[in-house]
């Protein structure tokens, strides 16, 4: 296989490391943060019904401090891929949603957290569902939470991680009623180009050469562009067809012009597949950023290499601050990964191989900011 067959079919994979599941399944690693029996807070299975996504059950876990009346509460939003509530990752054999709710919780923060739809007990179908339909079944949980008594109900809000950010925005926009937002990892552009950062970020990591990864540039944006300015799928197809095609006439000394194959064009068009992918390239995050009227709190890693730091916070700061909300709290933490985990390089592959699942140092800013404000 030449380097740049290789570059090309490792590109390919890479527009879907965003999703984190896996049929891997791998040996037991120490989890030392993840709580032990017997708990010091209550700890209830509930259910709730999304009307409008022919009323499907989700199932969850609601956790509640024993020694605080109506404490606020947050319902955590998980990131792509099909996950159940603590988030579990098989091939890291993390579950950073069940370390994130013990930590709150043990703080003084309700946490609700759930499967997400057609995973372990919820109802549903995962596939083809977008990050739109996900928002509805995230607004179902805030109209469950806001019939429970033992909690207070003016002081819901939403923490989400890597698309969980983007959901987060777009339930806060359509409901004032959220008292805070925290976003964890979340975009500040759209889905084409998290996926051209991350896949250059990767292949970087990865070894690939300079000219590589500017001409795997040029070509994903010929493909992402078709999709976002494109909804005909058949019209998307002629417009990358056309663009790659061009790309390789009149760039004929290209390295990376002999990839340009049928076959190739074969396996881009896999991309339309994909309702979630396609509807995930085309969002622009900062259209429901602007939106948000409550408390935001942003964290993104130093060593992010999925949702690049240097790429998004610059875009989510301006688009809050020009929505002229006046409580926007914004940090690069120094070492932490994508999954918010003290990192050497923030490679996928070190995700399984670290103990912590979750930095102590995040858990405690996210946790002091929410106290700090109810």
């Amino acid at each position: 296989m030449t380097p740049i067959n290789l570059s090309i079919k490792l590109w390919f994979s890479l527009i879907f490391s965003f999703f984190i599941s896996s049929a891997f399944i791998f040996s037991q690693n120490k989890r030392p943060q993840e709580p032990q029996l017997p708990l010091d807070y209550i700890s209830e299975n509930i259910r709730f019904t999304n009307t409008k996504a022919d009323s499907i059950t989700l199932a969850g876990t609601l956790t509640i401090p024993k020694h605080i009346k109506n404490p606020p509460v947050a319902i955590l939003i998980s990131g792509s891929g099909p996950q159940n509530r603590d988030a579990y990752l098989k091939p890291f054999n993390h579950k950073p949603f069940l370390v994130l709710s013990d930590y709150l919780t043990k703080n003084g923060i309700a946490v609700l957290r759930y499967d997400d739809r057609g995973v372990a007990e919820s109802e549903g179908k995962f596939k083809n569902a977008t990050s739109y339909d996900f928002a509805l079944d995230v607004e179902a949980a805030f109209h469950y939470l806001r019939r429970r008594k033992d909690i207070d109900t003016n002081k819901i809000g939403l923490i989400g991680h890597s698309e969980g950010g983007l959901i987060a925005p777009i339930v806060a926009t359509n409901n004032t009623n959220i008292a805070f937002t925290v976003l964890l990892a979340g975009p500040g552009v759209d889905g084409g180009k998290i996926l051209q950062t991350q896949s250059r970020k990767m292949l970087e990591l990865n070894g690939s050469q300079k000219i590589i990864l500017d001409e795997n540039e040029k070509l994903t944006s010929i493909i992402y562009n078709a999709i976002k300015q494109h909804k005909n799928i058949d019209t998307i197809k002629t417009k990358i067809t056309e663009g790659l095609n061009a790309f390789k006439a009149q760039n004929p000394m290209s390295i990376i012009s002999p990839s340009i194959t049928p076959i190739l064009m074969e396996q881009q068009f896999k991309i339309l597949n994909s309702k979630w992918l396609v509807e995930f390239i085309r969002i622009n995050p900062q259209e429901y950023l602007k939106g948000i009227v409550c408390p935001v709190l942003v964290l993104n890693g130093s060593k992010d290499v999925q949702v690049l730091p240097e790429v998004n916070l610059p875009e989510i700061e301006k688009a809050l601050t020009d929505s002229g909300n006046t409580d926007i709290t914004i940090k690069k933490l120094e070492g932490l990964n994508h999954l918010f985990q003290t990192a050497e390089t923030g490679h996928v592959n070190e995700y399984k191989s670290i103990e912590e699942t979750f930095s102590p140092k995040a858990l405690k800013i996210i946790t002091d900011w929410i106290n700090e404000r109810f």
